[in-house]
């Protein structure tokens, strides 16, 4: 079911979702906690689509917050245009959408304040340009965890930067979330024998990568060793990260994306194995961070410590041994 309201206000959109409760019973009830989405307007419907399918391990209620220029509207022309969407068109969850211009748009706190769920946990969600401190913006000094992707912002490592330069606990980027596969492959590796010392390490990606610079960061603070990081160009349609070489006494150890979702290890003495190292949809990225609403100390550590002690990149090519 969808409700348009044209020309609303905030009290008018949280009478209306009373009244959605009051005819529709267990329909709005039974959130778990409330996801904030921050956005420009045009561009909601991508968010949303994640928040719907997350929403099914976390119902919640989900306020989407666009703001920007329509050509319906002048700069001056303070408006406020909310659409309520619940049952199959919101998931397990509902969705609040509040399309603000002119100076409605200026005072975003005060647009979901009356919208949050009673008692309930709130996060805020950034899935573009994020404020220069989103701890300390309007929406972010109400949320309980903070969730940029400087993966998807308009410059990626001067993102980066800033997320390192700003950090509280409670804040996390998917440029994070998106290393847990690689994360989990690299440590499953390192607990078969030989158990040998790893006495270097090199991690490559492309340019634009946070990810990869992030799991640089990661593997020189759990391991201990120099790590090299690298940057190329895009190759066989992969971005991000494409590849880490760990080295030890007996060989390295390889493991090197190949295709889009499939990665190649090699390992000394053992036959090579293509396995399985799928790009992350933001709905599993939403879904992992929804999960933990307490800080991620190790994103901390990690984003604040680990990348400043990071080297200078340099420009690598890929081995043509792994090329598809």
């Amino acid at each position: 079911m969808i409700v348009d309201l044209p020309n609303t206000t905030t009290s008018a959109i949280s009478k209306t979702l009373v009244k959605i409760r009051e005819e529709g019973g267990a329909v709005a009830l039974g959130r778990v906690l409330t996801l904030i989405i921050t956005t420009q307007l045009g561009e909601e419907e991508e968010a949303i689509e994640a928040a719907n399918e997350a929403s099914r391990e976390h119902p919640m209620r989900v306020i989407v917050v666009s703001t920007g220029t329509d050509s319906r509207h002048t700069a001056v022309d303070a408006r406020v245009d909310a659409q309520i969407r619940v049952g199959g068109d919101a998931g397990a969850g509902e969705v609040v959408m509040v399309k603000a211009y002119g100076d409605a748009a200026s005072d975003q706190e005060s647009l979901v304040t009356g919208l949050l769920l009673p008692d309930a946990p709130v996060v805020a969600w950034w899935p573009g340009n994020a404020p220069a401190n989103v701890s300390q913006s309007p929406v972010g000094r109400i949320a309980h965890r903070r969730i940029t992707d400087a993966a998807a912002s308009s410059d990626p490592l001067k993102a980066l930067s800033t997320i390192t330069a700003t950090y509280r606990p409670g804040d996390t980027d998917f440029s994070w979330t998106r290393l847990t596969l690689w994360r989990a492959q690299l440590a499953a590796v390192l607990d078969q024998p030989p158990f040998e010392p790893v006495t270097a390490v090199e991690v490559h990606g492309t340019a634009d990568s946070p990810s990869t610079v992030l799991l640089a960061a990661w593997l020189q603070r759990a391991l201990e060793v120099p790590v090299t990081l690298g940057v190329s160009g895009k190759s066989h349609g992969s971005s991000g990260i494409q590849g880490v070489k760990l080295i030890r006494a007996s060989g390295a150890i390889e493991l090197e994306r190949t295709m889009s979702n499939i990665a190649t290890l090699i390992q000394p003495n053992q036959p090579t194995h293509d396995i399985s190292l799928p790009r992350r949809s933001l709905r599993d990225c939403l879904a992992e961070e929804l999960r933990r609403l307490d800080p991620d100390d190790l994103f901390g550590e990690v984003i604040v410590t680990g990348v400043g002690k990071l080297g200078k990149p340099g420009r690598v090519k890929r081995s043509p041994k792994l090329k598809a």
